[in-house]
Parts: structure tokens; sequence; C-alpha cells
């Protein structure tokens, strides 16, 4: 009897295993067949993915439909009804795009642009749906048929790709309003307004639901769907703690109704971000400056024997002019907005070299607080002849060098020299020119001082993401303005290159990044320019409290005093044409207020050669206009400082290019009556008869960004910026990603840089999103891009033949 039992429990056992490895089996089959049959589509030529998807929808609609009046039957006849309509609507207009997109690359050898990269995240869309369509086709009559799954999975990628189709209409119209060869709509403010306005009505929610990152390679999908729930999650308790003061990583881990409900967890996101101010954006971005976050990052990185925080002072020193060692020029600490200050510094390096260790440089050490030795003390390695120095991105509002930190130290490895990051200040406490001026001067004073930080400098390499990319390329620019070294290469890893509202067709692709949406760039803009608006009006902002108005209020006081030191930026903007004065003789008017307050910003925050101020208004210039401008005679000694007297009063502009004043509703509706047809070709409601996009049900989406003059100045814009500056500029090398939504942002930078003869790359990976560096240790793709960006960055330290040591 116990023999048998015995039998009897291992027979159970075996019969259980048995089923589970049957169930790991079919799971496995259904997920390779899941990718064998992506693959497929993804070789198949548009037209015949399209006709099989409409006969397959068909086929399906057919079934459904003769399966009785049951609510579940009747809505996926109906979704495949859906999608064959769709699909067949949308495959003519993406054939368009497809031939023509060539005609936008960089090169024959770089065949990306915001077209192409529409065209395949459609592609992608049609690809899942027809693997879907597959799937039901075969299961549709077995008893393990999960219909209501299915059909939720079904609706929510013909809602995208409805949304898709839309995008692909606006991207038609931009082909037909643009010039031959530019990526960025040129129309005048009217035009833009009208677009952005049409386009920014569109339902998202779709995108960041069921179908987030289905455009993205799949390792990087369960990260972006962690990311989301963490996102609204926060989002919630940011809101319950209004002045966001209290929130925690712990919030990021109490979203368990978001994580098993797609379409809460869209519609979620969506409401953030239309609603929620740059602020929360800032807290969430930095995140991962929390200790703990920040600890377990730093365990799973490499270990380097020197990561020391410096503070560096603000004391003005000299710097020789490449023109003549002999002659030197002041390089002032940053004066704009705040007044002088520290400037912080982190610096990273594999092995501990000459000069890390010494007493100048111990003494601008900034304690982070105590510290485990885990190995002992090193003898140091001689000074490398090459230094990078790194600037961070984060949207110009957010995170600092700790961020990066983990792929920097890989790259202090890879690389094997010190690399020094500059911790910037942030917007909107400190917009547009305080970070421009600190990373210059931090990069000035790195040049001077390479022997503290372990390195000789025969070689230095700027290097940079996203915003850390732009001011790359706006501190290049001045450091040639004032004559002193330029960086001997730059690389920019997807950069922004102009801060202007331009609609171009990878930027459409914000509508479902999860990572950049409109609105989220927008605030983000409006932050760093000085131009940012809060809106009051909304619910969430009635019940701040005694402390949250108090918050706010002190908030208002700051950003008026911010916009009054800008309103000299933007006036520098309105200028004549008057040739700057060396020296200004003090006048017997009063000083009035504004003026006062324009004397509190660094007064060479945007010292530009001379030809710059004898061109036309930057107000008007279009990116065609500048290749032909800018080529006037530069003095050999650049300006330092423009005299106030030169500087006419400015007025901040009330232009909206998103969203009318709504004070001008009347005013505008005349305007569109009366001038119709002087504004040229409309750009409103680009949709063929019968069809309809999905609307936003979240409301009005809000976006301070207004038409303001800084945003076209080319050290905040480069892409702007007139041929002279640009000849100016050493070696770029751009990393970029094809469905990032500044895509075109570096294609149209390198083709201006091209034309000029300059010396430029440009890389661009597949199916990863805009910040990978910051995601290198996530999968095979990302550290291959990562492994692209050490790349660059060793071609500009490695002089030809020439071994680094």
């Amino acid at each position: 009897m116990e023999t048998v039992v015995k039998s009897g429990s291992v027979g159970t056992r075996a019969s259980k295993q048995a089923k589970e490895g049957s169930k790991n089996r079919s799971r496995r089959r259904w997920r390779k067949g899941k990718i064998k049959a992506s693959a497929f589509s993804h070789s198949m030529d548009l037209r015949t993915m399209t006709q099989s998807l409409v006969t397959l929808a068909e086929d399906n609609m057919a079934f459904f439909s003769s399966q009785g009046p049951g609510e579940t039957a009747r809505r996926l006849s109906n979704v495949f009804a859906g999608v064959r309509e769709q699909a067949l609507g949308l495959e003519p207009t993406l054939g368009q795009l497809l031939g023509v997109a060539h005609h936008f690359d960089l090169d024959t050898e770089t065949p990306a642009n915001g077209y192409r990269s529409l065209v395949h995240t459609a592609r992608c869309c049609l690809a899942h749906l027809l693997h879907k369509s597959r799937y039901v086709a075969s299961n549709r009559r077995s008893i393990f048929f999960r219909a209501s799954h299915n059909l939720a999975e079904m609706e929510a990628y013909l809602a995208a790709l409805t949304q898709l189709r839309a995008l692909s209409y606006y991207a038609q119209r931009l082909l037909a309003i643009n010039r031959p060869g530019v990526l960025f709509f040129e129309g005048d403010e009217g035009l833009t307004a009208d677009f952005l306005q049409e386009y920014v009505t569109l339902h998202k929610g779709c995108f960041y639901g069921r179908c987030l990152g289905f455009q993205f390679t799949p390792a990087i999908r369960p990260f972006l769907q962690t990311l989301s729930i963490g996102l609204v999650s926060f989002g919630e308790h940011y809101k319950r703690n209004e002045t966001g003061l209290s929130v925690t990583a712990s919030s990021l881990f109490t979203g368990g109704r978001f994580a098993i409900d797609p379409e809460l967890r869209g519609a979620e996101f969506e409401r953030i971000i239309q609603n929620l101010d740059v602020h929360f954006w800032k807290a969430f971005w930095n995140i991962t400056e929390i200790e703990v976050l920040s600890s377990l990052a730093n365990m799973a990185s490499t270990t380097v024997r020197v990561s020391r925080l410096l503070s560096l002072p603000p004391e003005a020193f000299e710097m020789p002019l490449t023109s003549d060692p002999k002659l030197t020029v002041t390089i002032s600490p940053p004066l704009a907005h705040t007044g002088p200050g520290p400037v912080l510094a982190r610096l990273i390096s594999y092995d501990l070299r000459e000069g890390q260790d010494s007493k100048a440089l111990n003494s601008l050490v900034k304690s982070e607080g105590p510290r485990l030795e885990l190995r002992p003390r090193p003898q140091q390695a001689p000074r490398s002849r090459a230094l990078v120095i790194h600037i961070h991105g984060g949207g110009f509002v957010a995170q600092t060098s700790k961020s990066h930190e983990p792929y920097l130290k890989t790259w202090a490895q890879e690389l094997g020299v010190p690399i020094i990051s500059i911790d910037y200040s942030l917007a909107p406490e400190a917009p547009f020119p305080r970070a421009l001026e600190e990373c210059f001067f931090a990069y000035c004073w790195a040049v001077k001082h390479c022997d503290l930080l372990g390195s000789t400098g025969e070689r230095i390499c700027l290097a940079g993401d996203s915003a850390g990319g732009n001011l790359c390329i706006t501190v290049s620019l001045r450091a040639a303005a004032y004559g002193v070294r330029v960086p001997d290469g730059i690389m920019a890893a997807y950069p922004v290159t102009t801060l202007q509202p331009s609609v171009s067709p990878s930027r459409l692709l914000s509508l479902m990044d999860p990572l950049l949406p409109l609105s989220v760039l927008s605030k983000c803009v409006s932050a760093y320019s000085g131009t940012e608006t809060e809106d009051h009006s909304d619910s969430d902002q009635k019940a701040l409290g005694v402390m949250g108005l108090v918050q706010r209020d002190t908030s208002l006081f700051f950003r008026d005093l911010r916009l009054g030191a800008s309103s000299w930026l933007n006036s520098f903007l309105e200028l004549s044409g008057r040739k700057p004065q060396k020296t200004s003789a003090p006048t017997a008017e009063p000083v009035r207020p504004q003026e006062s307050m324009r004397r509190s910003v660094s007064e060479a925050a945007l010292a530009q050669p001379e030809g710059l101020l004898n061109t036309d208004s930057l107000k008007t210039l279009t990116i065609t206009d500048l290749s032909f401008k800018g080529n006037s005679e530069t003095s050999d000694t650049p300006e330092m400082s423009l005299s106030m007297e030169t500087l006419g009063p400015s007025t901040p502009s009330d232009v909206n290019f998103f969203l009318r004043p709504e004070n001008s509703q009347e005013e505008a509706e005349a305007k569109d009556d009366v001038g119709t047809m002087d504004r040229g070709p409309r750009v409103r409601a680009p949709f063929p008869e019968g069809f309809r996009p999905r609307r936003s049900s979240q409301g009005i989406l809000r976006m301070p960004l207004y038409s303001s003059p800084i945003v076209k100045n080319p050290f905040m814009s480069p892409l702007l910026a007139p041929d002279s500056m640009l000849k100016t500029l050493p070696p770029v090398h751009m990393v970029a990603c094809a469905l990032d939504p500044m895509l075109d942002d570096s294609v149209m930078f390198a083709r201006r840089l091209r034309d000029l003869g300059q010396p430029v790359t440009l890389n661009v990976v597949e199916d990863l999103p805009h910040g990978f560096l910051s995601l290198a240790a996530l999968c095979r793709e990302t550290r291959q891009a990562a492994e692209l960006c050490v790349q660059r960055i060793r071609l500009v330290l490695t002089p030809p033949s020439t071994p680094l040591i």
C-alpha cells in the first residue's frame, strides 16, 4: 500500500511537470512565432503587408458577424472593419512619404529623417495588427480563445493606427508646404499656431497603454511599462502633496491598479503630460538622484578610483587667445540672473592620475558624505594626454552628473582618460543664459587647469546628450567668439539644435513618445527661455494651502525678476545693426528699474561676432535664409560686452505659437475671415473627407511657449546660427535615434555643417528611444549604441596615426 502511494505521488508530480513543460513549450512557441511573424511582416513591402492585413481583417470580420448578436462578437467585427478601413486609407499616404523620403537624407549612407521614421512607426503598428489578426484567425474557434483580451488588444492598436494615419496626413501637408529638402515648417506664425493648435488636440492615451513602446526594440518595452506605471503613480502622489515637496521613491511602487489596467494607465499618463507643470517633471526626472536609487546604480556600474564633486570658485581668470597666445582675455564667472556663484563639476577617472590628489584640487572638493574605501590607495598613473568635458542632459530643467555617473564611469574605463562632468544650474530657477555661462566658465577652467584633472590637455573633447549636446555646441561657439581654444571635437548624442516651436516630421512622433511628449518639451523650453507662464485656473492649483501659496508667490516674484533680467536678452536680438561700444560713458539719465535689472545679467552672455549684428533681424530669418547670411567679415578680437546704451526697450511678445490668447479669439476669427487668401496654404484640417482622428478628452492643452526672440538666438538654437559662426566649430560627431522626435534636429544641423564644408558625422541607431545613454546597461542594443558614442569620442581624442596613452 505504501509503495502504491509513493508510486501515485510520483506519477502525479510527473503529470504536473509534463503539463507545466507543455505550457512552457507552448508559450515559447507562441513568443517565437510572434517574433518570426513580426520579422516576416517587416520584410514585406508596404503594399503586400496592407493587402495581407485587409484580407485577414475581412475574413475575421465575416466570421464574427456570423456569431450571433453577442456584444463581444459585434465589437470584434467592428474592430476588424475599422482595421480594414484605416489600413486602406493609410497605405497610399505612406507610399507617397516613402517615395520622397530619400530627398531629405543627409546622404545615401545615412538614410534617416522624420518621414522615414513616421513610415517605420506606422509599419510597426501594421505589423502588430497583422500578427494579431493571424493569431485571431487561427485560434478563434478554440475553447481557449480569450475573446475579451484579444478585443482589447485590437481596439488599442486600431486607435493607434487611426492616430498614425492622422500624423501621416500632417506629414503630407508639411511635404506640400515646405521647400524641397527642408524638414522644419517655415510658415508664418499664424500658420504655425494653426498647425499646432490642431495637432495638440489629438488623442494620445492609446499610445501609453497597451501600445506603449510598440515602435521600439522589444527589450525596451518592459522598462517603458515600468516607467509609465511609476510615472502615473508618482503623478497621483504628487497631486495629493500639492507642493510636491514630500514626493519620494516610495511613490513609484504604489500603482497596482495602473499595472493591471493598461487603459486606465494610458488615460492617466495623458492627463499628467497635459496638465502637470515643469516642476513635476523636474521632480520625476530627479528621482534617480535619491540616495537609495543612486547607490544601487553605482553598485551595478564600473568601479573607478576617482569620483569627486568639485566646486569651482567664482573668480575671474585669464585665458590666452588662440590667434596670439601672448594676449589674454578675461573669463568672468557666471553672472546672469543670480549673480556670481560657484560652478559644480564631477571629476571621474578610472585610474588615480597625477594631479588628481593634489592639495590644490583637494581644496576644491565638495563633500558628498562619508565614503567607504574598498581598495588600498593605488599608485598614481601619469597624466593622460586627453580630457573629456561632459555636459549632461535633462531638458535644461533636471538631473545632474550623478544621474549620468554610471555610463560616465564606463566611458572612463574604456577611454582611459579623466572625465569632468559639469553640473550647471537648472531652469526655471536659472533660465538662459545661466547654464551657458556656467558651462563656458567650467570649460575654460578645465582647459586652464587640466593638470589638476590628471591630463596634459593635448586633446579635448566636449561630449553631451540631449540638452547637454546643445550646450556642447553653444559652448564651442562662445569659445570661438571669445577667441580662446575650442575643443578638438564634439560628440553630441541626440542633441536638440533648435528650440523654436517649429514642426517637423520627426517632431510629430512626440504625440506617442513616452519620454518626450510635445507638451513636456514645450514646458522645458519655456522654462529655459524664461518665458514660463503659470496657469492658476486649474482645479489642481486651487487648494495649495498656506505653504503652497507662499511657495507659489515666491516663485512668481523670482520669475518676475528673471523676466526683467531676460529682457536684456530680448532687446539684444532687436538691435538695428549698430556696432557695440567698447566703452560707454555714464549718462545723466536716471536708471530705470528695468535697466538696473539688466545690469545683473552678464554683459558677455551673448557676445557675438560683429558680422551677426549686421544681418537682418533674427525674428524674420529662416534656416535656409541663414545659409546665405553671416558671411560678412568679423573682427579679429570679438567684442566681449555690449553697452547698455545701445539696447533699446524690449516688449515681450504676446503671440502664442500653440494656442491663441483667450482674449483675442474674436480678433483671430476676424483675421481668419478677412485674410485667408493672404496667408497662403492652410495647415488646418488636412484630413480627407470622412476621416476623423480621435480627439483628447483631457481638455485644452496649455503649452506656455510664446514667440520670444530669445529662442531664435544662435546661442540657444545653433541650427539658426549664421554661416560665419558655424564655420568656427570643430569637428562634430552626432549620434541620433531614428525614432526620436529630435532626429530632424540632427539631420538638418549635419546638413548645414556639411554644406559649409565643416567636418561632421551622423550615425543613427534604430529602434531605441531618446536618452538611450542612461539605459546603456538595459540591453544589448543600448550597449551597442553607447559604444558607438565612445567610438565617436575616441575619434576626437586620438589624432590620426597617434596612439592614445
